[in-house]
């Protein structure tokens, strides 16, 4: 949109109209050149800064890929060892609690010959009266 511009009246009874208007339209066709040369700059100008920043944000995801890979492999190395760990655990829990049942099912079984050989020999005591 042109801006109209408004000259003294010592400008236009020095000059005369048709000058003074000639120099206004003049100016504001420099002006809209100027806007338009603007404008084209700054178009070029949001083009290239959208380009840098398409190229960032590729960079970035790029970045943030890697990072989650590398997390992630560090979280099932992590994991794998914990499952190993748990592993031998539970192996050695299960061969303590084994080796404790096999201990109660011999103090068991030495109770059963005991309360077997008591019987026998109460019943023989009772036998012989």
């Amino acid at each position: 949109m042109p801006v109209t511009a408004k000259l003294s009246k010592a400008l236009y009874d020095k000059l005369g109209h048709a000058v003074v208007d000639e120099l206004v339209n003049w100016l504001n066709e420099v002006d809209a050149t100027y806007r338009s040369d603007l404008r084209e700059l700054n178009e070029l100008n949001f083009g290239r800064f959208d380009a840098k920043l398409e190229q960032r944000t590729a960079q970035l995801e790029a970045k943030i890929e890697q990072r989650t890979a590398q997390l992630e492999a560090k979280i099932e190395q992590r994991a794998a060892q914990l499952e190993a760990k748990l592993e031998t655990a539970i192996a050695r829990l299960e061969g303590g609690l084994l080796a404790r049942i096999g201990m109660a099912e011999g103090r068991l079984a030495r109770l059963n010959l005991l309360f077997w050989i008591a019987t026998l020999g109460t019943l023989i005591a009772l036998l012989k009266f």
